[in-house]
């Protein structure tokens, strides 16, 4: 293990930059910034919907997912670090399929919804969609690796069916967008 942070302020960012794990510095509002900064958000969010009553093999799939969400963090605020890979995104690809199975077909749009752990979970993806946007915007300033973006893309996807599966083992069930409601 690196440096352990024995003093919590250093008063290096007074002036509205900060250190990247390269030790370069830069502005708190640059885009590698931003996008680590929510890459971090989201990881917060997801410790909230850890904190809610939930089946423990979704638990488990959450716990993997902020730990990859803290090592994706470290390669977005380190240059050229590399910690994402495509096994990576290849296993969300396959703990999605594994829930998304036992799932109805979608014939309808789903609101956030359907018990604290699924609206809790309804945030964390779009936390993660933001996420993956910054990444983006970062993309067009600075080198960033394509699966960094694919990881945040296939976890938005993974967290909706996290959600759905929630919905239904709460027993509240998935609020269904009702399109051809009437106006009063």
């Amino acid at each position: 293990m690196g440096n352990r942070l024995s003093k919590i302020y250093t008063r290096t960012g007074d002036a509205g930059t900060t250190g990247l794990g390269d030790g370069t510095r830069v502005a708190k509002d640059s885009a590698r910034v931003a996008a680590y900064g929510t890459v971090d958000e989201l990881n917060s969010v997801i410790g909230v919907v850890l904190a809610c009553e939930m089946p423990a093999d979704v638990r488990d799939v959450l716990i993997a997912v902020q730990h990859q969400l803290f090592d994706l963090g470290g390669e977005l605020c380190i240059p050229g670090h590399s910690a994402i890979h495509d096994a990576d995104v290849g296993r969300l690809e396959e703990v999605l399929d594994g829930f998304n199975a036992d799932l109805p077909p979608l014939k309808d749009f789903i609101l956030p919804g359907g018990g604290l752990a699924a609206a809790h979970c309804h945030v964390a993806r779009t936390v993660c969609r933001r996420a993956e946007r910054e990444v983006v915007t970062l993309s067009h300033h600075d080198a960033v690796r394509a699966e960094a973006i694919r990881y945040l893309n296939r976890l938005s996807d993974l967290l909706f069916v996290l959600c759905r599966v929630l919905a239904r083992r709460s027993g509240q069930g998935e609020v269904l967008w009702q399109h051809q409601r009437r106006h009063a």
